[in-house]
């Protein structure tokens, strides 16, 4: 009798051992299969970013060639354009107007906090003691200035971004002042009447840019007691541009 109960206990023992080692086995076995499954499935993940990168790419490098043989007419046109100007200002005994711009690449921000001010490299001929503007995309995007007789570009939208414009086909004059979230047109006389949706432009006048550098629109008129200002829908898009235009001669 107790040889029985013994050998049942034994049995029992092998039963629980089989059990519990066969859920093990499952265990890995689904771990196993899991790591497979998500290992296949980001390869997949990995093949299919590289060919869309790859295609992307290609679109990507098809429009700026595009883009870059549409600059070179327009640059093309406008050095023909330059020329002829220049030679009728030579028949008219007037100064050659010789504008010239520098590429120059934003390096980081001045201040953490302050998205406005960049450090820029590629400025060798920089002059401390001088304000340059600044175009990106064709449009105005700020101005050039010293700190620490290091290069900074302060966007338009810095309150010491400050240059000279014309408001509207009436060419109203103002001066173009950043207030840290947009731009405003301030010191327009009173006896003149800039409307919303007029253009704005530089006027050249201050020796920062040269003349007719688009700026934005008037989205509204203000009323102060000695001028009027009027606040500015500026084209500039860009918050973090990586590369700039100089205006290092404007004549």
């Amino acid at each position: 009798m107790k040889t029985k109960i013994l050998l049942f206990i034994f049995v029992i023992f092998l039963v629980s051992l089989s059990i519990y080692k066969g859920s093990q086995i499952s265990s890995v076995t689904i771990n196993f299969g899991n790591f497979v499954s998500s290992a296949y499935l980001n390869a997949i993940q990995l093949v299919k970013d590289t060919i869309n990168e790859h295609f992307r790419q290609v679109v990507q490098i098809n429009s700026l060639r595009e883009q870059n043989a549409e600059l070179e007419r327009s640059a093309t046109l406008l050095a023909t354009f330059a020329n002829e100007l220049n030679e009728i200002s030579k028949n008219k005994n007037l100064a050659i107007y010789d504008p010239k711009i520098k590429l120059v690449r934003t390096l980081g921000y001045v201040n953490i906090s302050d998205y406005n001010k960049f450090y820029i490299s590629g400025f060798k001929d920089y002059n401390a003691s001088k304000i340059y503007g600044l175009i990106y995309q064709g449009n105005s995007a700020g101005v050039v200035a010293s700190k620490d007789d290091k290069p900074v570009a302060l966007l338009q939208n810095d309150p010491k971004s400050i240059f000279s414009v014309y408001i509207g086909d009436e060419k109203i004059p103002g001066i173009a002042h950043g207030n840290k979230t947009g731009v405003v047109v301030k010191f327009i006389p009173q006896w003149l009447s800039p409307k919303v949706g007029d253009e704005v432009f530089t006027s050249g006048l201050d020796g920062i840019f040269f003349g007719g550098v688009p700026v934005g629109r008037v989205v509204k008129i203000l009323e102060e007691s000695s001028y009027k200002s009027a606040v500015i829908e500026t084209y500039l898009k860009a918050n973090t541009p990586k590369f700039l235009y100089v205006i290092t001669k404007e004549k």
